[in-house]
């Protein structure tokens, strides 16, 4: 099956980068906005998602795809603060099939709203 009939056409052009690997960490899909995120590696789809990960990120991704978690945190580079959150996504039958990273600019102030 081609990786890209798995994802919706309008993924393609969010305004965030989304990055998607299987479940043996194989990045099967970036859109535009990841794929410029990440042009000066090269062509990523194919490659293995822990060779480009510290010892302590392979650990959280290892976690992830073992329990289907979730992970959610900031960061700052280059003065561009993005909320990074990465989860796992299930096959039709309930498996883990692999990670889902969205990355996405935010503001250096972001209202926060409690609603009940």
């Amino acid at each position: 099956m081609n990786p890209n009939d798995l994802i919706p056409d309008w993924a393609a052009d969010m305004n965030c980068a989304v990055t998607v690997c299987d479940a043996e960490c194989k990045i099967i899909y970036m859109n535009k906005r990841s794929r410029d995120t990440f042009a000066s590696h090269g062509n990523l789809i194919g490659k293995n998602l822990l060779d480009c990960h510290n010892p302590r990120s392979i650990e959280i991704i290892k976690h992830l795809l073992a329990t289907g978690g979730q992970n959610c945190y900031t960061i700052e580079k280059k003065g561009v603060r993005k909320l990074i959150f990465q989860t796992a996504w299930r096959k039709d039958d309930g498996t883990v099939g692999g990670l889902v990273e969205l990355s996405m600019v935010i503001p250096d102030e972001m209202p926060h709203y409690i609603r009940s």
